[in-house]
């Protein structure tokens, strides 16, 4: 099995190595000379491409349409092309109304989707949660001194751990579905600050204090988290794929980031 990844990142960095572990020839591009040194030590094949190209859709598009062989492709997208739904639950079925932030990444779905139409390439979309994982987790900002216990009155963010993204991605490259969506989303929304609560109380260190919501005090990219409120469904990937998270929520994830090493 050959694998393509369009912008090695942190999510496909780990769904990378678990396509590595499974003996598939991988394939990355990245924008620097450096990162392809780096990533390439893992046992990525790398493609360089310079900060003010778009390797993805406009340079490779054509050439991912005429790809004889080629039989999947995932497009990752984000729960933010959702938009405020006042904390109400939502799935797959309920009908986009992005912010300005995220209105270019639905345009950028769409795109995928009509080259999976024009090309009979079985093109999905997976809208990820706010990823968290080794290197990039609650306990690390409290060991750095760098986290924070925002309360805002009944809100949730949801959130997926990094292995799971690519247990997800692997479930659909087995059983693809041409034009489908996906929310890459654990079981569990949750106010961020009992997230932090727990975590600090896992690790022995004393979290930061309360902070009420003041929007007036936060950048604009925070501002325009906390302006979202919605509780997304993750009941397909369940369903389609009979996935079992290997972390339904942060409870079951904080542990084992702690024992090895956050």
């Amino acid at each position: 099995m050959k694998l393509l990844i369009l912008g090695v990142g942190y999510s496909a960095g780990f769904f990378a190595r678990a396509a590595l572990a499974r003996g598939w020839e991988v394939t990355g591009t990245v924008r620097t000379a450096e990162k392809a040194a780096r990533v390439g030590r893992e046992g990525i094949r790398t493609l360089v491409f310079d900060e003010g190209g778009d390797p993805a859709f406009e340079r490779l598009g054509p050439a991912l349409e005429a790809a004889p062989a080629l039989r999947w492709i995932g497009y990752l997208s984000t729960i933010g092309v959702y938009g405020d739904h006042g904390g109400a639950w939502i799935d797959e079925a309920t009908a986009p109304r992005p912010s300005f932030r995220s209105q270019r990444r639905l345009q950028i779905e769409r795109d995928w989707l009509a080259l999976g139409e024009r090309s009979g390439k079985a093109t999905q979309i997976f809208r990820l949660s706010g990823i968290y994982g080794p290197g990039r987790n609650p306990i690390v900002k409290l060991r750095s001194g760098t986290a924070t216990r925002l309360v805002k009155p009944g809100q949730v963010f949801n959130r997926i751990h990094v292995d799971d993204i690519a247990g997800v991605l692997m479930a659909s490259i087995a059983a693809p579905r041409p034009g489908a969506i996906y929310n890459v989303t654990d079981d569990e929304p949750a106010p961020p600050q009992d997230v932090v609560v727990h975590a600090a109380a896992l690790a022995g260190l004393t979290p930061p204090p309360e902070t009420p919501f003041d929007p007036a005090k936060l950048s604009p990219m925070a501002a325009s988290f906390y302006g979202e409120n919605k509780r997304v469904s993750n009941a397909l990937v369940k369903r389609e794929f009979g996935y079992a998270f290997r972390y339904p929520t942060y409870r079951e994830a904080l542990p084992v980031l702690l024992a090895g090493g956050d």
